[in-house]
């Protein structure tokens, strides 16, 4: 079960950016799980939950999604005949207190009793995620929820593209929680040693990466670890794949530049193919340092940066 942590209702913004750092969220789930496309577990870890990077600010998407949660929450209560409860406090499950919830609200199923609402907007580009089930990050959110609650099911409406409303009931699924609370134990003993979990090749490890050594000891040399072999013959393999599919991918862009001939767009059933003609304007900077180098001298900017290779001697 659940206990309250904070009031949320007349908390700020920064306190309750503090608090999240306390914990691992629902929304935080499925960057957990290895399932976010926009983050990664080393982001979060290492530069949210460990205060090494900010919280970014909420996008578009998100704030949109906010402001539209109550209409999301009438029309529902409206369809369906369930009010629902809002529920302004930050909860902390009691067996597991590194599991947090903030709930948009509660609701009373007529044979579970009380039960989760989770109000979402969604693209209309994402209406086919809603088809027969919910996206897989928000199902590792709301199974992380009834996780912290212990409550057996929620309810989760969603607005698509603005003009098509869907809901869903989803039970509560205990295999699935024993595994978030597994993966989300694990994750917390990271933060708690404060050690990063396993890289992995996520553009968040590689700014991770170079956020941590950003510049080398110049002519410094070491004998990396006999495990340097493996990665070597995955890297050489993946090298080798990537040349394959680009090859791929060019031969197969030049044979559609050839039917476009001069033509700047084309159909196929439902694609669209473009080879549109561009001007650009770019400054000369050979020329440029050489005819005026004191000129290039005053307005060239000098970046610092890491280049990685891999040669046979």
């Amino acid at each position: 079960m659940a206990k309250i942590v904070v009031n949320t209702e007349n908390l700020s913004y920064e306190e309750w950016l503090e608090y999240r750092k306390t914990g691992i969220g629902g929304s935080d789930a499925s960057v957990v799980c290895g399932i976010n496309k926009y983050k990664s577990p080393v982001e979060l870890l290492w530069m949210e939950k460990t205060g090494q990077l900010p919280y970014q600010e909420a996008g578009e998407a998100a704030y949109w999604g906010t402001q539209l949660e109550p209409m999301v929450r009438t029309e529902f209560t409206k369809r369906i005949g369930i009010e629902v409860q809002l529920v302004k406090q930050l909860l902390q499950s009691e067996e597991y207190p590194f599991m947090q919830a903030n709930l948009d609200g509660i609701c009373e199923h007529p044979d579970l009793g009380t039960c989760i609402f989770e109000a979402k907007t969604a693209s209309a580009y994402k209406a086919s995620e809603w088809e027969n089930s919910i996206p897989a990050e928000y199902m590792l959110q709301i199974q992380h929820y009834m996780a912290v609650t212990g409550y057996k099911g929620t309810y989760i409406a969603v607005l698509i593209g603005g003009n098509t409303f869907k809901w869903k009931f989803i039970e509560r699924d205990d295999e699935m929680i024993a595994m978030l609370i597994s993966l989300e134990s694990d994750f917390w003993e990271h933060i708690k040693s404060n050690t990063p979990p396993a890289l992995d090749g996520s553009d968040a490890s590689a700014k991770f990466l170079s956020g941590r050594f950003p510049e080398s000891v110049s002519g410094t040399q070491i004998v990396l670890p006999d495990n340097a072999e493996t990665l070597l013959k995955e890297y050489d393999a993946a090298c080798e794949q990537l040349s394959e599919v680009t090859e791929r991918k060019q031969k197969a862009e030049n044979l559609l530049k050839d039917m476009l001939g001069d033509n700047e767009i084309g159909t196929s059933g439902n694609r669209v193919i473009s080879w549109k003609s561009i001007s650009q304007e770019r400054l000369d900077t050979k020329a440029l340092k050489a005819n005026y180098p004191e000129l290039f001298k005053e307005y060239a900017n000098r970046i610092s940066f890491r280049k990685f290779s891999v040669k046979t001697v």
